[in-house]
């Protein structure tokens, strides 16, 4: 898996939420033909679920040459599904053919909420196994409000280099004060560039327009391969249209029945696990800069960041970020967590930033915001995603009671624990009230599904694939022994060839719980 389709599929920390729509399909070439669907489609598919949606549901796509021999086209929907003559929005769709003998769709998702499956499933080559990429054209398209599809834009670059880089962990009422202060602005923002958007971008929006994907596709049902965040767009998929669930794996969960505080406190203790694990392997490396016991290193972690909290040293090498700040850093040794390939590079990063230089941190952080050294954002992820969480899970208005989450999630987490504890306070500021609410779902009448686990997975912990395995009716769940973010195509043949003869074959594992 090469670094830049493993960080797409990234559900980010929620410290990162903390910190005017165009419709265009960007980087779409337009060849002067255009291809329209000559696949018969049976009438059940496009049948929409309500009179009121059916021009959604019977369009055609322009499908138009795009990036490296993919097509692109645009998906037409309405921005309120309760009131569908109200306006629409256009979601930009890259489909990958088949390589092979063509055995349908399979439409995936990376994750964040926020993450582009347009470029996702442009690496369909990196995605899935040679024999998945054979069989399903790869399909991925940009979630409303997303990259390519009417994006929210609440900041400017700079705006936004100011944001990240603010004090993740306040100390003190004035602090307090101050980061709630900063996260109502930017939610004021966010209202103000989008104020017609805003309120219609949750998960359970985006989970219909998939369905009018389906739709428009040909597929009776939905084969659908959903990494990390995407997991919960899957389940919510789910449980909205259980008839239609064709082949479904769910890689990373996060859980749809947990509050921020829950979830928060999930991540809290996944980070700090990898944390744990990324020392131990430093050491085992030899000539570890953290020392040498697994305590003694963590203790090093934790108190570099309260240091950069009181003074942060220089960055050189970035056009604008002149100072590796604790949010910056944060989100540099956040980033490394979520693939074991990036700890020795971790490991120079540090050893570079406890001589005072905070470029290695500060690339890493970059890598993590989807930034680059000139100060240009690659997509709107980092902006996006409050505006989802937020619809999708209600927030407290009252610092006492991240106050309390700090205090509790520490015990567990030194030091990732009151961090995460403050990362979604800005969903008690936000200017739109939340449409979603956590929600205990079992997909009752669907076809089995695939759910995927990692024991060591710092961002969806493993202790979440099995509460969904839990909870869904019927269902297998594929458990990986190993470190970093999601486990399908990173490394281990079990869980790669499990999966494949899931999609491939429709062949369902025998046990309830597979261990690879």
């Amino acid at each position: 898996m090469t670094p830049t389709t493993d960080r797409r599929r990234r559900v980010r920390t929620t410290a990162a939420v903390t910190a005017a729509a165009a419709l265009v399909l960007a980087g779409c070439t337009d060849s002067g033909s255009s291809e329209q669907s000559s696949t018969s489609v049976p009438a059940s598919a496009t049948k929409a679920p309500a009179p009121s949606l059916a021009k959604f549901y019977e369009q055609k796509l322009d499908w138009r040459g795009c990036e490296d021999g993919a097509r692109c086209a645009q998906l037409e929907v309405p921005i309120d599904y309760a009131k569908p003559a109200d306006g629409t929005i256009k979601i930009a769709v890259l489909k990958r053919a088949a390589t092979g003998k063509r055995q349908g769709s399979l439409v995936v998702n990376p994750g964040g909420p926020g993450g582009s499956g347009v470029d996702y499933a442009n690496a369909a080559d990196f995605i899935v196994s040679r024999d998945v990429r054979k069989a399903y054209d790869v399909v991925g398209f940009d979630p409303r409000g997303v990259q390519r599809s009417a994006p929210i834009t609440c900041y400017s670059d700079t705006q936004m280099d100011a944001y990240l880089a603010g004090d993740p962990t306040p100390d003190d009422p004035a602090e307090e004060t101050a980061f709630m202060n900063g996260s109502k602005a930017f939610g004021a923002a966010c209202k103000t560039k989008a104020p017609q958007l805003v309120g219609h971008v949750s998960t359970v929006e985006a989970a219909k327009d998939m369905d009018v994907l389906r739709a428009v596709l040909g597929s009776p049902k939905l084969d659908y391969l959903g990494k990390s965040y995407g997991t919960f767009l899957g389940a919510t998929y789910a449980d909205l249209f259980p008839q239609n669930v064709g082949r479904f794996v769910l890689d990373g969960v996060v859980p749809p029945d947990l509050d921020n505080s829950a979830v928060n406190r999930g991540q809290a203790e996944g980070f700090e696990r990898a944390t744990k694990a990324y020392v131990r392997d430093c050491i085992s490396a030899g000539s570890c800069p953290l020392g040498g016991t697994e305590a003694a290193g963590v203790k090093r972690i934790q108190d570099f960041l309260k240091q950069l909290d009181a003074k942060p040293i220089p960055v050189t090498n970035d056009a604008r970020v002149k100072q590796l700040t604790e949010g910056w850093a944060s989100m540099g040794i956040a980033a490394a967590m979520y693939d074991q390939g990036s700890w020795s590079t971790l490991t120079d990063a540090f050893r570079q930033a406890f001589r005072g230089d905070g470029n290695g941190l500060m690339s890493l952080a970059n890598s993590y915001a989807e930034r680059d050294s000139s100060g240009s954002y690659g997509g709107n992820i980092m902006q996006v995603i409050g505006a989802v969480n937020c619809l999708d899970r209600p927030g407290s208005s009252d610092p006492k009671s991240y106050e309390r989450d700090a205090a509790d999630f520490s015990k567990v987490a030194p030091t990732w624990g009151k961090m995460l504890a403050w990362g979604t306070a800005g969903c008690g500021t936000w200017p739109v009230e939340a449409t979603g609410k956590p929600k205990r779902i079992t997909a009752e009448g669907a076809d089995p599904i695939l759910v995927v686990g990692t024991t060591r997975d710092p961002a969806t912990p493993y202790e979440w694939s099995v509460r969904l395995n839990n909870m869904l009716a019927d269902n297998r769940l594929i458990s990986w022994d190993g470190d970093g973010h999601t486990a399908y195509m990173r490394s281990n043949q079990c869980v790669d060839d499990t999966v494949d003869a899931y999609l491939l074959e429709g062949k369902v594992p025998s046990a309830k719980d597979t261990k690879c």
